[in-house]
C-alpha cells in the first residue's frame, strides 16, 4: 500500500505498543480506522459532487487524470504504446511532396523571391 513490507509493519506495531501501551492500543487503532473511513467517505462525496457539478458532458472525468504522471502517460505516451502494440496511430500524416503545387517550384537558374521584411 505505502511500500511497507512485513519488517516495517512489525516495527510500527512495536513502536505503537511502546507509545500507547497495550491497554490503549485497541482504542487508538479503532479511532485511526474511524478517521480513515471518514476521510474516504469525504473524498468520495467530494468526487461525486464534482462530477454532479460538471454535468453530463464530463461524465467520464476522473480526478486522477489531473495528476501530472497520469496526464503524461495518457496523452503523450499513448501513441508510442499504440505503435509498440501494432495498432495504427491516430495522428494525421504529413503532406507529401506531390501535393505541392507545380507553380511554387522554381526552374533551373531562377532566383527565388526576396523578402526584405523576413530577414
Amino acid at each position: 500500500m505505502f511500500g511497507l513490507g512485513w519488517p516495517e509493519i512489525v516495527a510500527l506495531v512495536v513502536i505503537a505498543l511502546l507509545v500507547f501501551g497495550p491497554e490503549k492500543l485497541p482504542q487508538a487503532a479503532s479511532q485511526a480506522g474511524r478517521t480513515l473511513r471518514n476521510l474516504r467517505r469525504m473524498a468520495n462525496n467530494a468526487r461525486d459532487d464534482l462530477r454532479a457539478g460538471l454535468g453530463p458532458e464530463f461524465a467520464d472525468f476522473d480526478p486522477a487524470d489531473l495528476n501530472p504522471k497520469n496526464f503524461v502517460r495518457k496523452h503523450l505516451t499513448a501513441e508510442l504504446e499504440d505503435d509498440w502494440n501494432g495498432t495504427p496511430a491516430t495522428a494525421t500524416p504529413l503532406p507529401s511532396s506531390t501535393t505541392v503545387a507545380a507553380a511554387d517550384e522554381l526552374g533551373y537558374g531562377e532566383i527565388p523571391p526576396y523578402d526584405s521584411e523576413a530577414t
